[in-house]
């Protein structure tokens, strides 16, 4: 089947349902890759410190789909923060990933206390500017940095990956970022199986004869989300895949919307230093 895609304020389309290999290791990236790739997947979202780039970059030359099918995101590093070197660390995501071009770049922390952030954006403009990648954004930037980007930068980001699941509705950044015309990328989005006994959502599930997790997914899909959940499971990948069968209703929504509860289960973007 083919995967919805979301519109970015650049007007590049974003497969609304993607697949992440965050804490997978290298020498099993890039099965999982493949399998998700087989399954229909054709977003994959990696990142420099999960240091499985060449895993995904194996899977996909494996694979013989056309690039121009494929949506792949990396993203750069604290180490790496500032205009030149964010410029190095894009151009090392490619060789390990074997590719010449990504469509979705992304400043991983914002590293709010040291304020190098601004200057790791203009990299990124500079990278955009010369059609070195298709979008650029950011990943667990807080209101406040956002509206410090919106100052000193020339280019709105086109998506802000943040934790986000039924646990932790992060209302305030979803908020800004409608705002400002950015798409939320949620990460983390079962909050890494947390949910997934709660009994407001295994009642929706067995209502639609769907697991917890495809009602998760399918929660975040209707909220107008990308979402990108992970599984080394080849099972769980094909589940997590399919989502698009059925429809949960306003009360169902509602049901889970009422289950936040401030559970971030990740650092808080203020803090973390990495």
């Amino acid at each position: 089947m083919t995967i919805p895609t979301i519109t970015l304020n650049d007007g590049t389309a974003m497969p609304r349902l993607g697949f992440g290999v965050f804490q997978v290791p290298d020498d099993e990236t890039t099965a999982a890759v493949s399998t998700a790739l087989e399954v229909g997947y054709r977003s994959i979202d990696t990142a420099a410190v999960y240091g499985n780039e060449r895993g995904v970059g194996r899977a996909i030359a494996d694979s013989g789909i056309p690039r121009d099918e494929l949506f792949v995101t990396s993203k750069a590093w604290n180490a790496t923060q500032g205009y030149d070197a964010v410029r190095r660390s894009y151009d090392e995501s490619l060789a390990r990933l074997g590719l010449e071009t990504l469509d979705l770049y992304l400043i991983h922390w914002p590293l709010l206390g040291d304020g190098e952030f601004a200057e790791t954006w203009r990299g990124l403009e500079a990278i955009s500017a010369e059609g070195r990648v298709r979008t650029i954004g950011v990943s667990n930037f807080q209101p406040a940095q956002l509206a410090l980007l919106r100052d000193r930068g020339t280019v709105v980001p086109a998506v802000n990956q943040v934790e986000l699941h039924p646990a932790f509705a992060n209302r305030a950044v979803v908020e800004a970022n409608d705002a400002a015309g950015i798409v939320t990328e949620a990460w983390s989005p079962l909050a890494q199986g947390a949910v997934l006994r709660d009994p407001a959502i295994t009642a929706i599930a067995a209502r639609h004869e769907r697991t917890p997790a495809q009602v998760v997914l399918r929660w975040h899909l209707q909220q107008g989300r990308v979402v990108i959940p992970k599984s080394v499971t080849p099972a769980r990948i094909a589940e997590n895949f399919d989502v698009f069968g059925f429809e949960l209703s306003p009360e169902e929504l509602t049901a889970i919307d009422a289950l936040d509860r401030d559970g971030r289960t990740g650092p808080h973007p203020d803090v973390f230093r990495g």
